[in-house]
């Protein structure tokens, strides 16, 4: 969603709340979103952009685009609700700060959910100790989660499984080792390589690895052999982007740009992330049922 270039210029300089109140912008949110949804609309921006303070530095304009895009998607902005977030870099190019659509991975879940195609859709991390085996010709997965749930949140993560079943009975799964998805992360995120070389934490990746590798669970899923919305395309195509006034997009991790640290969003056990069941049963099996249900 574009904001007007006059906008940019003429408002660049002023706080989000007096920018986002202004009739000019008003009339854009309202014709984008409705009249009865824009005071939600921008309470709910200037609630994220205070939860972030190093958004408060990012254009006005590359934020109302970037939500905007997410009201579209009819996702929250909240970093507690996790379906995506204002993620503020540095645009050495324009000299300014800039704030990048990034889709969580409980986005993701909210847009496979919506479509009405799916039966199930999980993704979990599998601990140490607790994969017995994987099978990828059947995309069966046997496991023996450990019980205690304390003792299982502080053992060392091995890999991350991932499955989808349509209500028509099709089903897919996927596994990926610890290993795969660190070297799929340094290969897609230079940012994150730099965090690991330096022992920074200035990407999601090196923040908050669990989430960010369910999400790339659930993109490689869904994005390979799921049904696509529109919205989920949408989601898809617009992910790790700048928004610019006359709608095109910057994908960010290019070298004109660079993360800003933030904090992190606060990751917790997610209610679609559903646990397996205590003894060792394969997925596509009589328990399949039990395991992610």
């Amino acid at each position: 969603m574009a904001v007007g270039n006059s906008l940019a210029k003429s408002q660049r300089r002023l706080g989000l709340t007096a920018y986002l109140t202004q009739d000019a912008v008003k009339n854009q949110i309202n014709s984008v979103i409705g009249g009865k949804n824009g005071t939600r609309f921008i309470s709910s921006i200037v609630s994220a952009v205070q939860a972030t303070p190093a958004l408060q530095e990012c254009t006005n304009t590359s934020i109302l685009s970037a939500a905007l895009l997410g009201e579209s998607l009819n996702l929250s902005p909240s970093p507690q609700l996790g379906q995506y977030y204002m993620v503020p870099y540095d645009n050495r190019s324009k000299g300014a700060k800039e704030a990048q659509f990034q889709l969580g991975y409980k986005g993701y879940i909210q847009l496979a959910i919506r479509s009405g195609q799916y039966k199930k859709l999980n993704v979990l991390a599998i601990k140490e100790g607790e994969l017995i085996r994987f099978d990828p010709l059947n995309e069966e997965i046997e496991v023996r989660l450990i019980e205690d749930e304390e003792q299982r949140e502080s053992a060392p993560t091995i890999g991350y499984y991932a499955m989808f079943e349509y209500t028509n009975g099709f089903r897919k799964a996927l596994y990926w080792s610890r290993a795969k998805m660190t070297a799929h992360a340094k290969k897609y995120s230079p940012g994150y390589k730099k965090d690991l070389e330096k022992g920074t934490q200035w990407t999601f990746w090196a923040k908050d690895f669990d989430g960010m590798a369910y999400k790339t669970m659930l993109r490689q899923l869904i994005s390979k052999w799921g049904i696509m919305s529109i919205e989920m395309a949408e989601a898809i195509d617009s992910d790790m982007a700048v928004i610019h006034e006359d709608g095109t997009r910057d994908y960010v991790e290019t070298a004109e740009m660079e993360a800003v640290e933030v904090e992190g969003p606060d990751v917790t056990q997610d209610p679609e992330v559903q646990e397996a069941p205590k003894d060792a049963q394969p997925v596509g099996g009589s328990a399949a049922a039990e395991f992610f249900s």
